[in-house]
This record gives C-alpha cells, structure tokens and sequence, in this order.
C-alpha cells in the first residue's frame, strides 16, 4: 500500500503545522530517529523538541518495546496502526498510558507520524474493573484448587518421613528433607490461599532485603542465568505482607528465568526498583508509591497468551502449572496494587506498583484521593 502524503503547510518550517494539532506528534525519519515533535509532545513528554530530536523512541522513552511493535506493524503493512495501551516513562519523567496511532508519511524527510493521546482516565478505570473481576474469579478458582491439592501433600510429607526412618545413609536423608521441607512450604501457601478473609500480614520491612532473598533462591535454581539488581537507594522502608510479596516477586522472577535458558544467547534478569509518583493504583491517586521491576531479554510472551496469562492453568511452558502469575497477582491485589507488562523478543518487563502504606477499611491514607473523583 503507498504510503499516505503528508499534505500540511511546509512554510516556515516543513512541519510548521503540526504546531496547531492538539494531539502529541512525533515525527521519525528514515532511521528511525525523531525528526520533530511538536509543542503538544513536548508538553505531553515534558521535553523540549531540542532534547528530543535526534532519538529514536527506546533511548527518549523507557518501556518502548510496544512502541517498537506498532512501529514496525504500521512498517509491515503500509498503512496507520493504533495502539490502544501503551505505556512510556520519558527519562525521570513519570509513567504515561497512551494511545499511539503510526502512519506512514512522505513529508521532507520525514517517514512515520507518531500521534499519542492520554488513555481517558474512565477508560482506564473501566479496564481496572475488568481486572479486579478477573482477579476474583482468579482467586475463586485456585482455593478450589488449593483444597484438592492439601490431601495428596500431606500424604508426601508422610511419606518421606516414614522412609526417611528406614534409610541409613545420611546422603540419601538429606533428599528426604529436601520433600519434607518443599512439602511444609507448599503446606504454607495452600494454607494461606485457602484462608478467603484472611488479610495480608502488614509490617514495615525493607522490600530491596525482600528482594536480595528472591535473588537468593532463583540464582541457587538457575546459576546460569545472571540476576543483576539495579535499586534505588532512596527507596524507603514499606508496609507490606513480606511473605506475600517475596512470593509474588518469586513467581516473576521464576518465571522469568524459566524462559532465558536457551531462548538468549546470553541470558540476564534485572531487577530494579524506583519510586513511583502521582500514580493511580486500584482507582486510588498516590502522591507517592514504589515500583519494582523484573525485566529480562528472553524470547517475549507469545502473542496467544498475553490476554490470558494471569488466568489460572495458563502457562507457556510444558509443564507449568499456570498458577504463578495467578499467585502473585492475587497477592499485590491483596496489597491495594497492580502488575503491568510489556513484551516484545528480546525484552519483557513486569512492573509490580504497590504503595508504600496500603488503606485499610473505608479512610483514606494521607498522600492519596480517589481517582474516580
């Protein structure tokens, strides 16, 4: 298909009509670098069109992978393509959810048109809404499963304990240990999932020693796959269920690591952490929250799972239970937050927000007002 001309007004500037658009407008030469930003990008982006000029979108914005995606479908088939939700994080600036309309272009120089508008924020509450009743059928389904899986764990537990008593050689002990102790931890967690009332744990902890304990456990499963930690030192102690969010994070990473060996010729997992400021978490505004993090560069989240993937028994590993980003979700949810995630080959990030004091009951915590008002 060719390509649609770009027809504005080329005096003074080739691009001097994109001044007057109300909506954000990138401009993208043949190398794919910004070639002008109008007034509106610049106050969307909070950067001046000098700064911006030059970059191509990974460097200006973090989180550009769904931005590259859109890119390169408009690329493919020669015409505009919108995406409906994005999100890019300008350079210190705060997360952005937007729509992204690419069109092909022919306009002096110039290659694509990059056209954002902010999600509207009903819509953004009306898609929360969908996930909070996602999360309930979600948590419904595996305490159904949690009680078929109770019996058969105990037997395990049994089991193990009665042949470790026949066994003589303290090699062959230490395995039995190993299943009473997996045993005893997965005992805990059907336990806590069974429990529908039961409210998270809350305590002030540190969450980056949360964090070096993830680490701990997923470097010891996977020695092949570097975890690096990038945290920000300012962060705060928080008020959280540590248990659960060191489950939650678990499960992420796990995940993570259970797709690198082979699919990257030179496997890695960062996790990160990052203040969070004036963003909106389960319909609520938070002055001020906390990010974290886990980001890998394995081979994507295939397209046929992404709308499913935090259902129960989805998974995309032969063999997986499917249960992990059930878990975890349900857990952050537990904690008044939200995970999100972007993917594309070669880089997948999950981002789990949670605030730094989660409400409880009715009031309101100082430091936030509802975002439906």
């Amino acid at each position: 298909m060719t390509p649609v001309a770009y027809s504005g007004p080329l005096a003074p500037s080739p691009f001097a009509g994109l001044d007057l658009v109300a909506a954000a407008v990138l401009l993208l030469g043949a190398d794919r670098r910004v070639l002008w930003a109008n007034p509106a990008a610049e106050n969307l982006f909070e950067l001046s069109r000098k700064r911006l000029v030059g970059l191509d979108p990974g460097q200006a914005f973090a989180g550009g992978a769904a931005l590259a995606n859109a890119i390169a479908k408009a690329v493919a088939s020669g015409a505009s393509y919108t995406e409906q939700e994005i999100e890019l994080s300008p350079a210190g600036k705060a997360k952005l959810h937007l729509t992204c309309t690419v069109t092909p272009v022919v306009a002096e120089g110039a290659e694509m048109l990059l056209e954002f508008r902010p999600i509207d924020r009903q819509l953004k509450a009306a898609r929360e809404e969908r996930l909070n009743e996602q999360q309930q059928a979600n948590r419904e389904l595996v305490r159904s499963l949690a009680h078929e899986i109770r019996n058969p764990l105990g037997g395990i537990r049994g089991a193990a304990q009665l042949l470790e008593r026949e066994l003589a050689e303290p090699r062959l002990i230490e395995y039995t240990q190993v299943i009473i102790g997996e045993s005893d931890r997965l005992q805990s967690l059907v336990d806590r999932l069974l429990a529908p009332h039961r409210l998270p744990a809350f305590r002030r902890v540190n969450v980056h020693e949360l964090l070096l304990r993830v680490k701990g456990v997923v470097q010891a499963e996977f020695p092949q796959v570097p975890i690096a930690l990038d945290f920000d030192a300012s962060l705060p102690e928080a008020e959280v269920d540590p248990a659960q969010i060191t489950q939650a994070v678990l499960n992420v990473v796990r995940n993570a690591a259970q797709a690198l060996p082979g699919a990257a010729s030179d496997p890695r997992i960062v996790v990160s952490t990052r203040i969070a400021r004036n963003v909106t978490i389960a319909r609520r505004m938070h002055r001020i929250a906390f990010a974290i993090g886990v980001e890998d560069n394995g081979p994507g989240i295939p397209d046929a799972l992404r709308e499913r993937m935090f259902y129960p028994l989805v998974s995309g590993r032969e063999g997986g239970s499917g249960l992990g980003l059930t878990i975890a979700q349900t857990f952050v949810a537990q904690h008044g937050g939200t995970i999100e995630w972007e993917s594309a080959p070669g880089r997948t990030l999950f981002t789990i927000t949670l605030p730094f004091e989660p409400a409880r009951g009715p009031q309101r915590l100082r430091g936030t007002t509802d975002a439906s008002q």
